[in-house]
C-alpha cells in the first residue's frame, strides 16, 4: 500500500491503528479481496486521518453517513 510505504508504516501497524485484522489487510494490498467492506475501508481511511472520500480520491462519498449503515 502506497499510504503504508510513504509513512513507514507496516501491515501490522496499520491493523493495530485501523482495527481491522493483519489477514484482511494482506488480503486487500495482494489484491486477494475485490470488494471490501465500505466499513473497512473507512476504519483505514480513519487509520490515515482521512476520509473515504480521500482515501479512495472520490470526492462523492463524503455525503455518506457510516454511523447509518449497519454492522456487517
Amino acid at each position: 500500500m502506497i499510504l503504508c510505504r510513504s509513512k513507514g508504516i507496516s501491515i501490522n501497524r496499520l491493523s493495530e491503528m485501523s482495527g481491522v485484522s493483519q489477514s484482511t489487510l494482506d488480503n486487500f494490498v495482494n489484491k486477494r479481496t475485490f470488494n471490501p467492506r465500505i466499513r473497512t475501508l473507512h476504519q483505514i481511511a480513519l487509520a490515515f486521518g482521512m476520509t473515504v472520500a480521500e482515501f479512495l480520491d472520490f470526492q462523492a462519498l463524503n455525503d455518506y453517513s457510516f454511523e447509518d449503515s449497519a454492522d456487517e
